[in-house]
């Protein structure tokens, strides 16, 4: 029983790695013992150059030498049964092998710093994610939050696509937005629009004030001389497409702003809803180009109700294609995703967007889904006795102005 214990835990010692290095080894052997028993118009050594190429895709420059070492010793070996290493066709083989197991170590050393230095970003980017994009809570007063990223490249973990909530004295305040282009520029112009949004969302008073700040905060930026310089004129030529929620905690409604960015859909009873905004703010940092600087967006107040979940998304989530090149129908595949739980509904979403684009997006992104909860948390500083709130209007359609 000692025994069969331990060589259990001595073959649980063994990692994949050491495996096929075992593997290679025996590749090696096996290679040696039929080439000494062929006949003599038959040489199998070429076939041993085998061993140090494979290793040289798993293990570093030590294990990959170290292969090559012990197959360079295999010829020799076989070389000296079957005739003499002096032999001028064996000879050439063995030159020829010591030489591809040099180039296999020299090819596996640059592998392992490849990787390493891969694994150096990546952890930089999972940093700079987390600090750009910080997790969301949960739960956030009255409402139930869930909350992904996708990005477009495999080795990319930021871009220009971003959301973050803030929590205010009565309520929540929540922006999804999407910057022009790609690269640094993308992250720098992201980080500048949520830097601007978490300042301020707390203070302003007004939705359109807080969209007005955004706006003259981004602008002040893309004008500045300093910034400009070293730009290339395309890369000057920045935006920022978002949607901006305000959800009081004490009525069943959500106002919206929307700066040329695709309109939340509402989910509710089974039905998707669009909130399109008849007339939709100009992207953030645009307005001092196409009119209208310095007037304050207009504001549409939809039902947001208990049970009720709201879907903010950027155009990689639309965008998205197929084999045929159709794009991916958002409404339509909502109509069967459960509702009612944000993060089952993200999950499910995110599967089946990845599923229909064959496991790779055209570009970025960012998923946030809004559920209210049955219980609606009274506004703060509210005394009893007050009027009671306007009933909402039916989903998906604007409530009255207050």
């Amino acid at each position: 029983m000692d025994v069969a214990r331990r060589l259990g835990q001595w073959g649980r010692s063994w990692r994949p790695r050491q495996l096929l290095v075992a593997a290679m080894i025996m590749l090696i052997l096996v290679v040696t013992a039929v080439d000494i028993m062929a006949p003599p118009d038959v040489h199998l050594g070429p076939f041993l150059v085998a061993a140090p190429a494979i290793t040289a895709s798993f293990a570093g420059a030590r294990t990959t030498a170290l292969v090559g070492g012990v197959a360079v010793a295999a010829q020799i070996l076989v070389a000296g049964v079957r005739t003499t290493p002096l032999d001028l066709n064996h000879s050439a083989q063995i030159a020829t092998l010591a030489l591809m197991s040099v180039l296999a170590t020299f090819f596996a050393h640059l592998r392992v710093k490849h990787v390493r230095q891969v694994t150096r970003l990546r952890s930089v980017a999972e940093t700079a994610q987390r600090v750009l994009l910080r997790p969301i809570p949960r739960r956030i007063g009255p409402l139930c939050i869930a909350s992904v990223y996708l990005a477009a490249e495999a080795e990319a973990q930021i871009g220009g696509d971003l959301y973050a909530a803030v929590r205010t004295d009565g309520g929540t305040r929540v922006i999804v937005g999407d910057v022009r282009g790609k690269g640094m520029e993308a992250v720098n112009e992201a980080a500048l629009t949520l830097g601007a949004f978490r300042a301020v969302a707390h203070r302003q008073a007004e939705l359109p004030a807080l969209v007005l700040w955004l706006e003259r905060a981004l602008s002040s930026e893309l004008t500045d001389p300093a910034a400009e310089a070293g730009r290339a004129e395309d890369e000057a030529e920045s935006f920022v497409t978002a949607v901006v929620a305000d959800i009081p905690d004490d009525k069943p409604v959500v106002h919206l702003v929307t700066c040329g960015h695709p309109p939340p859909l509402l989910l509710h009873d089974g039905r998707v809803t669009s909130l399109d905004m008849p007339a939709p703010a100009p992207p953030l940092g645009l307005t001092q180009f196409v009119g209208g600087a310095g007037e304050e967006p207009t504001v549409r107040t939809f039902a947001f109700g208990p049970g009720d979940t709201l879907l903010l998304y950027t155009d990689g989530v639309v965008e998205a294609r197929d084999v045929s090149g159709v794009f991916y129908p958002l409404t339509g595949r909502l109509a069967g995703l459960p509702a009612g739980d944000p993060e089952a509904l993200v999950d499910r979403l995110c599967a089946d967007l990845l599923a229909y684009a064959g496991g790779c997006l055209g570009d970025d992104a960012a998923v946030l889904a809004i559920s209210r909860s049955p219980a609606l948390v009274p506004a703060a500083g509210r005394a009893g006795g007050g009027p009671p709130s306007a009933p909402p209007p039916p989903p998906g359609q604007a409530a009255p102005p207050s």
